[in-house]
């Protein structure tokens, strides 16, 4: 459990880290910083998807957690819910840096095998690993955004603690099979965080996060209905 503090501590100082050499940085090196940041999540999310839509074993899952999660988070309102939270302590576009770093950070095999390694096993190999990318990953997003991105800390320590406890209440429910089709939807998702950071397409990727949590209810429905038949 120690791991995924030490994960949830390298946002904060990441975000730290980026935010003072924000200061000393003139506009247009930040611009750059964006650039780089937005093509990265464009490359990284496409890799991701792509390379887990090939082990899938359900072809047409993900595009039903993308529209039920976008549906969701649509009537919930997140996008609007997260602009006017994040105004109140940043003038720039603090959301979209904010969302950034939570999917960066929160989806991929690190994020998730890391703490089902932790809590069945003992190993904190794979989130020792995930906290030394999530400090790189927030230095570059807080150089552009500001320190507010460090609020990604309560999420990524909340995504890891959750995962741990589900790991440890329930060896059979954390499966590959749930583990490649969080990441396919989780890598469609970081495509379109770089979309909106490139500003090539606004894809509301806030109102798209709770698609993340479909892959669990499908998984989690299908071992209800195969325990009652």
């Amino acid at each position: 459990m120690y791991a995924i503090i030490i994960n949830a501590v390298a946002v904060v100082v990441g975000s730290a880290i980026g935010a003072l050499f924000r200061r000393g940085i003139s506009e247009k090196y930040i611009n750059v910083l964006n650039t780089a940041m937005g093509l990265c999540a464009l490359v990284l999310g496409s890799k991701v998807a792509m390379e887990n839509m090939q082990k899938s074993n359900y072809p047409v899952l993900f595009i039903f957690c993308l529209s039920l999660g976008g549906l969701v988070g649509t009537v919930l309102k997140l996008d609007q819910r997260m602009e006017r939270a994040t105004k109140r302590i940043s003038t720039t576009n603090l959301a979209e840096g904010i969302t950034t770093g939570v999917l960066l950070c929160c989806v991929g095999t690190l994020a998730m095998m890391g703490p089902v390694m932790s809590a069945l096993y003992g190993d904190n190999t794979y989130l020792m690993t995930a906290a030394t990318l999530n400090l790189v990953t927030m230095i570059v997003l807080a150089s552009s955004y500001g320190f507010g991105t460090a609020v990604t800390a309560i999420v990524v320590f909340v995504w890891m603690s959750s995962i741990y406890g589900i790991a440890l209440v329930s060896k059979t429910f954390i499966s590959e099979e749930l583990i490649c089709e969080v990441s396919l939807v989780g890598g469609i998702l970081i495509a379109a965080s770089g979309l909106g950071v490139l500003h090539i397409k606004d894809c509301k990727t806030i109102n798209l996060l709770p698609a993340l949590v479909m892959p669990m209810v499908y998984f989690a429905l299908k071992a209800l209905l195969g325990y009652i038949l």
